[in-house]
């Protein structure tokens, strides 16, 4: 459990920490041989955590700790997933592994989600920055109205 935890804190705040450069690094500025290096291996680390820690410690603590095996069956309560062959009415068995392997997969499609949403944001920020130029310079229409609308 801690080595989950500590893992996804470590990514949040690597995370948190691209942002906190996106903010500081000015758009346009060419990027030298080092901070490409450096950038690259940052991020290598992050996905690194993302795809390959993060999943393969939640799979650990699920088959350890909270012994989610491919023998045990899933039932729910009242017995509500209960198998045929058991008496029950699903026609599937659903093991504790599958329920296991279905969060993994979770953590995956969270982060692509998270990891194309980061480029997305890094890719426009010089966008942002724009607007919110615009936004302070307060230009006005012939009719003294704002062009924008402010907030």
């Amino acid at each position: 459990m801690v080595a989950l935890v500590t893992s996804i804190l470590v990514a949040v705040v690597m995370a948190v920490g691209i942002f906190w450069y996106a903010g500081r690094r000015p758009v346009g500025t060419p990027v030298t041989w080092g901070e490409a290096l450096v950038g690259s291996v940052y991020v290598f680390f992050l996905a690194f955590l993302a795809y390959g820690v993060i999943p393969h410690q939640w799979l650990t603590m699920a088959e350890n700790e909270f012994n989610f095996r491919a023998d045990r069956l899933l039932v729910g309560p009242g017995e509500i997933l209960k198998p045929i062959h058991q008496g029950g009415w699903v026609p599937f068995d659903i093991p504790y592994r599958a329920l296991s392997d279905t969060v993994a997969v979770i953590f995956y499609v969270v982060f692509l989600g998270l990891q194309i949403w980061m480029w997305a944001r890094w890719q426009n920020r010089d966008k942002r920055a724009e607007s919110k130029a615009l936004l302070a310079s307060n230009q006005t229409s012939s009719f003294g109205r704002p062009l924008l609308k402010q907030g």
